[in-house]
């Protein structure tokens, strides 16, 4: 057996271990890593959810009197910059104790989260949610990643994980809602690399309505899907990326529909849909990309393509027939992605390391080859 040992990092040493029987078995086997790297990006969010300046509020006020500072709209997720961040940096610290409970930080993790996730602060966040004037805000990657964190709590047997998924509901519902509301009324797709596109939450989305077992939540993402890229052909993968991607739109389009389509309508879609892929994975089109400056809060984005591409690479891998001429490829596509998107988490500079972290659980853990 191949044993692949690489660390990560660029203040220093993050050890993580994927086992491979060969390239082709990597899209389906677990990959972790060790405590000492749990250890570290617990560290990251610790210090970021807490931390309200520097931040970015993108609200609509339709008075002076309801300028406030973030803690006071926020109270649970003021953190990490945006809210977006916060959430997902939470999901962090929720999965971290609950996949590596014996890393030293443990304690400190649960206790942020006893005090960030009370019923009284999520109460307040979901009546800020449900003002009118505030229905698009975190529309919808925020959304999706709140219910991410639901999943993780929801999946969870811990007595303290069940108090705070209960006291997540009121927030959860109200963002249902409004996913209900939008969806049937969002006459063409988002494709952009970054918040808003659409692909990436419904895939999000859809995992969250499989596990809430939500079948009328999950047929509309389902038809919404197939209505937005069910024809889809011949994606210029070539133009990608721009300079501030975290995301790429093709893969994510792609890490969706291995989701809502039975296996052999998927390679059939998948097959017209990048039709030159053989060769674009080995000619450089479909390559890690460097970050000129990590102190750049945009340029760092690339940094999270690297990421998000690699879990998207390592889905699609998985989700094609196993003997699939493609499935080596991808796979290796996804570990050097993987290693290249690594080294930028715990640079030392907030850019990146307010969410970075959270893109590297991400993909580490292969939450996207696990739903």
């Amino acid at each position: 057996m191949l044993r692949v040992w690489f660390a990560v990092g660029v203040m220093g040493c993050l050890g993580l271990v994927m086992n491979n029987a060969s390239a082709q078995q990597a899209s389906s086997e677990r990959q972790g890593m060790e405590d000492s790297t749990a250890e570290q990006w617990g560290e990251l969010v610790l210090k970021g959810v807490d931390t309200e300046f520097p931040t970015k509020l993108s609200l609509m006020y339709t008075s002076e009197t309801q300028i406030r500072r973030p803690r006071n709209h926020f109270p649970a997720f003021f953190g990490c910059f945006d809210w977006h961040s916060s959430v997902h940096g939470h999901w962090v610290l929720v999965r971290l104790l609950r996949k590596y409970p014996k890393i030293e930080n443990a304690d400190r993790l649960r206790a942020a989260l006893k005090n960030h996730l009370t019923a009284e602060k999520l109460a307040k966040e979901a009546e800020f949610f449900a003002r009118d004037e505030q229905k698009t805000f975190e529309r919808m990657y925020g959304w999706a990643w709140l219910l991410r964190l639901v999943m993780e709590l929801d999946s969870w047997e811990d007595s303290d994980a069940k108090l705070w998924r209960q006291n997540l509901a009121p927030l959860e519902q109200v963002l249902v809602q409004r996913i209900e509301h939008y969806l049937p009324r969002l006459s063409y797709p988002i494709r952009i690399g970054q918040h808003t596109d659409t692909a990436f939450a419904l895939g999000q989305i859809h995992d969250y309505a499989v596990a809430m077992e939500l079948k009328p939540l999950e047929r509309l993402v389902n038809e919404r899907s197939k209505d937005f890229y069910g024809d889809d052909l011949a994606f210029p993968v070539h133009y990608e990326p721009s300079g501030h991607d975290f995301f790429s739109s093709c893969w994510n389009e792609a890490d969706l529909m291995r989701r809502v389509l039975p296996q052999d309508e998927f390679e059939s879609w998948f097959s017209k849909f990048l039709p030159q892929l053989a060769t674009q994975l080995t000619d450089g089109t479909i390559s890690p990309v460097v970050v000129s400056d990590v102190t750049d809060p945009k340029i760092v984005h690339l940094a999270g393509l690297n990421l998000s591409r690699a879990w998207c690479l390592q889905s699609v891998a998985a989700a094609l027939p196993r003997k699939h001429s493609l499935v080596n490829a991808l796979s290796q596509s996804a570990q050097r992605h993987l290693d290249a998107g690594l080294q930028y988490i715990n640079s030392g500079h907030y850019e990146g390391d307010h969410w970075l972290a959270t893109f590297g659980l991400y993909a580490v853990e292969r939450i996207a080859v696990e739903n």
